[in-house]
């Protein structure tokens, strides 16, 4: 009987470590998203300061696009804004940004002062529209195809090598796909 209490903990121990070995072999910045391949949120924004341009879900239909959640506030959002600057550059396709849960002008300030890769950008300072998208923090990229569906979630900053590796190759695949009426 001494023996079984002392397997005991021992075989707790063995469960537990094998759990969280398995957990290290999983891609932290990878979160399941339930829109993948699913209709992009129905959505209407106002632009931020110093943009004509309103932002909604109609946006996203008709050419593959992206859409890019940052905010003035966003450490990391830093770090990729020169990314999306020089995919902007490039032309592959439009990036629309979702300015989440900024305070009035800071979003518009921030771009100002670091250059502006969007194409049309959103005013969503209650965080609705990022809530409806399923954001968990910025910056969260969306792949979203001709037809509106989100084909792909990127969580995290964009780096050049996620752009020529991963988005970029899915963006052209998804611009060559016949439609899917």
């Amino acid at each position: 009987m001494k023996r079984l209490v002392f397997l005991i903990p021992v075989l707790a121990f063995a469960v537990m470590a094998i759990w969280f070995a398995q957990g290290l072999d999983r891609d932290p910045r990878y979160i399941p998203s339930m829109l993948i391949n699913q209709p992009a949120p129905e959505f209407s924004l106002q632009p931020i300061d110093g943009r004509d341009e309103a932002f909604a879900s109609r946006d996203l239909k008709g050419e593959v696009s992206m859409v890019n959640i940052f905010g003035s506030w966003c450490a990391s959002c830093e770090i990729e804004h020169p990314v999306l600057m020089s995919i902007a550059g490039e032309g592959v396709a439009p990036i629309y940004g979702l300015d989440w849960k900024d305070r009035p002008g800071a979003g518009a300030q921030w771009l100002m002062a670091r250059g502006d890769p969007y194409a049309k950008i959103g005013d969503d300072a209650e965080g609705r529209v990022a809530i409806d998208f399923g954001v968990t923090g910025a910056p969260e990229t969306f792949v979203v195809d001709k037809e509106g569906r989100v084909r792909h979630k990127h969580v995290g900053p964009i780096s050049e090598d996620d752009w020529r590796n991963v988005l970029k190759p899915m963006i052209e695949d998804l611009k060559s796909a016949p439609p899917s009426y």
